[in-house]
């Protein structure tokens, strides 16, 4: 099996794009079209934040951030050191979207924290069941309960059963966002 390591650097997101990814429509979007997606439930956007969709609420939810931009892998691998910012101490909605895969294949992600980008803990903060088809699955992550974690990354594993040689093969991007970001504010009684 191939690997995919990435430095320890921690990126901005426009590089996390750049870096991971070369079927991303242009580097300079900070989230994939998944994303974006996802994010629209009838807010409009004001500034780096999202707001109510009627403009008089005061609360502001951030964007989603991209972990990993939508990729092509074909083996196991870690993805970029990723700065949680204005993420850290919430409870985040964390979403893996697989675009592409192989049959009789699966597919293992998970999220790791450190505080230092040196020490990753013996645990994932949180792990996806295996997946072997396309779809959209979320996860939530509760970072009140992990104060001292300031970056994320991704790591995954890829696995094949039957008869023949065949490689993993999955297209798929992970990212986050804070947990309501898709309620609207107008939903909200």
């Amino acid at each position: 099996m191939h690997a995919q390591i990435v430095s320890n650097e921690v990126l901005s997101e426009s590089e996390v794009v750049s870096k991971t990814s070369d079927t991303v429509e242009s580097p300079t979007d900070s989230v994939s079209s998944l994303a974006r997606f996802a994010a629209s439930s009838g807010a409009r956007l004001t500034g780096d934040s999202f707001g109510a969709a009627d403009g008089r609420s005061g609360k502001h939810i951030s964007r989603p951030k991209c972990l990993l931009a939508e990729s092509m892998q074909n083996g196991d691998g870690v993805g970029p050191v990723v700065a949680l910012d204005e993420h850290c101490c919430k409870l985040l909605v964390v979403t893996l979207g697989i675009t592409d895969v192989v049959e009789r294949t699966g597919l293992t992600v998970s999220v790791w924290g450190s505080s230092d980008q040196k020490e990753w803990g013996s645990q994932p903060l949180l792990t996806f069941r295996q997946r072997q088809y396309c779809g959209v699955y979320s996860v939530l992550l509760n970072l009140a309960q992990h104060t001292g974690i300031r970056y994320l990354r991704v790591q995954w594993n890829m696995n094949r059963w039957g008869r023949g040689e065949r490689t993993p093969l999955f297209g798929f991007q992970v990212f986050l966002e804070e947990s309501g970001a898709r309620v609207s504010g107008s939903a909200v009684a």
